[in-house]
């Protein structure tokens, strides 16, 4: 059971969980950038004490806005990890100040790598593992590094449709891991249909990609909202699943919660325990309050020890 108050009672009411789902949901981590968590007067009657959060970094973003995040959210106890996007970080010089500047001033030792969302590079980099190869993150003593996983594929790296390229950096980013102190894991774009991401899991995993992967999740948000960010995210085949609620009327005007897609993964890992989805990522597409609030509603209360995320 799950206790959650409501409006202005002091009386919290209980509400049934799914315990698969709340196996599941220990340890999600939630993202936010600089603007939204300005909006967040307490993350700590949020957020669990010790959740991990993604410090999203989108172009045009200055760097001390970026540091100012991530070092209120450490101060208020949480594991923080900032994004560092390849195409907007001009050279190797710059990399090791941003990296500086996070262990400096906000004690953080964790980053999400990856390419970015730009078309022209900035300057030196292009990708991910160009940001690994330069050393930078192991000299500085970062023990969790994250890269980007794709379940419905990448046409910003396979233009094709395929995903000949995307698998090759997959087992770059293992072998990296394999041959590396780092604790390497795979977090996610977001997609709403659980069968294509278990496929897509178990196709990487007998490909040899051992990385755990934490899951991206889209948050409680409206239908209209939801259908925009996919759009421009790139999701693909699991849309449909959006398309087809958004023509019942009944349906349009309600917020469309990831209940459905959590039951069906949840229910898949407790069938398969060794199962390479590990934990949720979540995009609070509707608002950081009303993703936490949903987490906690459906059992995403407590945090597991650092050592065992």
């Amino acid at each position: 059971m799950s206790l959650l108050s409501f409006g202005k009672s002091k009386t919290p009411i209980e509400t049934p969980v799914n315990p698969q789902v709340e196996a599941l949901l220990q340890d999600y981590s939630i993202e936010v950038m600089p603007r939204t968590a300005e909006k967040v007067e307490d993350f700590t009657a949020l957020l669990p004490k010790g959740t991990r959060v993604y410090v999203a970094h989108i172009e045009g973003t200055p760097i001390e806005e970026m540091v100012a995040t991530a070092k209120r959210l450490s101060a208020d106890g949480y594991k923080v990890m900032p994004h560092f996007p390849a195409r907007i970080i001009k050279d190797e010089a710059t990399l090791a100040d941003w990296i500086a500047r996070y262990q400096g001033e906000a004690g953080v030792d964790q980053a999400l790598l990856l390419a970015g969302g730009v078309d022209k590079p900035f300057g030196d980099f292009h990708s991910s593992m160009q940001l690994l190869e330069t050393g930078q993150f192991g000299k500085a003593g970062f023990k969790h590094l994250h890269v980007a996983g794709h379940p419905e594929g990448n046409r910003d790296i396979d233009k094709d449709g395929g995903n000949t390229l995307v698998m090759d950096a997959l087992r770059w980013k293992q072998t990296f891991a394999d041959t590396s102190d780092a604790r390497m894991a795979l977090a996610t774009q977001f997609a709403f249909e659980a069968g294509p991401i278990i496929a897509w899991a178990d196709a990487i995993k007998a490909a040899g990609i051992t990385l755990p992967i934490h899951i991206g999740i889209a948050g409680p948000a409206k239908l209209q909202t939801l259908i925009k960010f996919a759009i421009a995210c790139g999701v693909g085949p699991s849309l449909k699943v959006l398309q087809k609620r958004a023509k019942d009327v009944t349906k349009l005007l309600l917020p469309f919660e990831p209940t459905e897609v959590l039951s069906e993964l949840a229910a898949h890992k407790a069938a398969n325990p060794d199962f390479n989805i590990t934990h949720v990522h979540f995009f609070p597409l509707g608002g950081i309050k009303t993703n936490a609030n949903w987490a906690i509603a459906n059992g995403g209360a407590s945090a597991i020890p650092a050592s065992q995320s």
